[in-house]
């Protein structure tokens, strides 16, 4: 009989869960509301997937944007796991087609947009399916005080009550204040939730802030520690974006842009090129990310300071997503202050009430002042970050640029090969760079026949795996934290011959 661990193993490869991962899951199984408030990369998305695959009836999981829907969807899928999306990029006759299968219960998972929620085709749908759970995804949408405020959101209860059973309802977020967190229990109408915040600290992120006289000459210099690993380069207006875009590809690199002004297809094309390993470098402004679940991304540098804590400790939090090590560097200039002033001043939406409008406002330019704050202490930038959303960190971090001073050395290759048979020497690391090349290699052809990101297939960090443990048969392969049985069945034969044909090939110079 499944339970929880064994739905853990079998599609996710892992043996034991993160911290918090197994409270939230059990309290989901006992029928209990809960919020979850979790950093990017702590494993929210395992939260509502394991239940889903154990609670009698289909999962309905409410997300923003199409890109996170078709990344997770396209995971799930990838393990042997049944799931599906409903959104705009998807045709008519194929919303009908998908939601003829969901009827005949062909899915234990469906992500939808929250504007489709309270469609006539939809409602019909989950009017007569057993719906046993509505996950909210990026919960911090609902609330008008919160980042990313998106008046669908506030569909969703009416959309609950509509039901002809009520669920369980999760919700989960990275980044909530006190007054976020009240907001999504309120609008949300979540019953005695269980909430758990396991806490903001991402310790495999190195932070840091300069304070340049030329941007450009900063930005330049900064890139040469990274060679051809994967970044996201932030810039606060279309403009900026166009021009550091074109100094990127002046000087060698491999950059696409990326924001609202550009047309749909070069949009689309640009931020594939990245999500796909075709280009190393992604130049945005905030329009690109939230739901972008690319997980070897090694870098995030804001060319421009954003406007609150929140956003920025977002957008930052895409480097890093697999645990490796990654550095989120943020380059500050006064000139920054007045353009984010501007923008908080002349943003009206239509659907908010001017005196609520007025609040926003004022306590966004309270925000803006937070966010000067930390581009200007001489403190533990972590301990600042940390202390913003309600924590008492450590005095010192180690692992900012106000703790540290020296060079941080940014290689992120696996760090044993061999060991146990090993001597002292520098051969052993080389050649676990040559193995993780060549697995990459063997992941971007078979993602190029399947059409989804190599990371979908396996992330950095499970190839890392691979490297450090060298499995060389099936038996071995499966035992490799993040191989799933799926993923095993489908991959095992072709990566464990690429690495016992490295070995073959190697091995004179490993063992000399």
């Amino acid at each position: 009989m499944e339970n929880e661990l064994s739905i853990l193993k079998r599609y996710f490869g892992y043996e034991t869960f993160r911290p918090g991962q197994k409270n939230i899951i059990e309290n989901i199984l006992s029928h209990k509301d809960v919020l979850g408030i979790m950093p990017t990369g702590a494993g929210k998305s395992i939260c509502f997937q394991v239940p889903a695959m154990l609670l009698n009836g289909i999962t309905i999981v409410v997300s923003p944007l199409i890109s996170l829907m078709k990344d997770q969807v396209g995971a799930l899928v990838q393990e042997g796991y049944p799931a599906a999306y409903l959104n705009s990029s998807l045709t008519f006759s194929q919303q009908k087609e998908m939601l003829r299968r969901a009827n005949l219960g062909r899915y234990r998972i469906i992500y939808i947009a929250p504007e489709r929620l309270m469609t006539e085709d939809f409602l019909s749908f989950a009017e007569n399916a057993e719906i046993s759970m509505v996950t909210v995804d990026e919960a911090h949408c609902i609330s008008q005080w919160g980042q990313d405020f998106r008046p669908s959101y506030m569909k969703i209860a009416d959309f609950i009550k509509t039901l002809p059973k009520r669920p369980v309802v999760s919700a989960f977020t990275a980044t909530a204040t006190a007054d976020v967190k009240n907001d999504i229990i309120k609008m949300l109408e979540l019953k005695n939730p269980y909430t758990l915040v396991t806490g903001f600290d991402r310790p495999n992120l190195y932070f840091e802030v300069q304070r340049p006289i030329d941007k450009d000459r900063a930005l330049l210099h900064t890139l040469k520690q990274f060679g051809n690993k994967s970044g996201i380069i932030y810039c606060s207006t279309r403009k900026a974006v166009e021009s550091v875009t074109m100094l990127l590809n002046r000087h060698g690199y491999s950059a696409v842009r990326y924001h609202a002004g550009l047309d749909d297809i070069e949009r689309q094309k640009n931020q594939d090129d990245f999500i796909y390993d075709r280009k190393n470098i992604i130049v945005a402004t905030n329009a690109f990310g939230m739901g972008i679940d690319k997980s070897n991304v090694s870098f995030v540098i804001h060319y421009n300071m954003p406007k609150n804590i929140e956003n920025y400790y977002q957008e930052a939090g895409r480097a890093g997503r697999d645990g490796s090590e990654a550095k989120c560097i943020l380059l500050y200039s006064p000139r920054d202050i007045h353009t984010n002033r501007f923008f908080i001043e002349n943003s009206r939406d239509p659907q908010i009430p001017h005196d609520i409008q007025l609040k926003i406002i004022e306590k966004d330019i309270e925000k803006l002042r937070q966010m000067i704050f930390y581009c200007t202490t001489k403190h533990c930038l972590r301990g600042f970050i940390l202390k913003y959303f309600g924590e008492n960190p450590t005095q010192k971090c180690e692992n900012c640029s106000n703790c540290v001073n020296k060079k941080i050395n940014t290689a992120q290759e696996p760090k044993t090969f061999l060991s146990h048979k090993s001597r002292e020497g520098t051969a052993y690391f080389e050649n676990q760079s040559k193995l993780m090349l060549e697995l990459k290699k063997l992941r971007f052809s078979i993602s190029k026949k399947e059409h989804v990101p190599p990371f979908i297939i396996f992330t950095d960090a499970v190839l890392n795996e691979m490297c450090i443990h060298l499995p060389q048969n099936l038996v071995e392969f499966r035992k490799i934290k993040g191989v799933g049985e799926t993923k095993s069945e489908k991959y095992g034969t072709e990566f464990t011959y690429c690495i016992r044909e490295y070995l073959d090939r190697y091995r004179n110079e490993v063992y000399k």
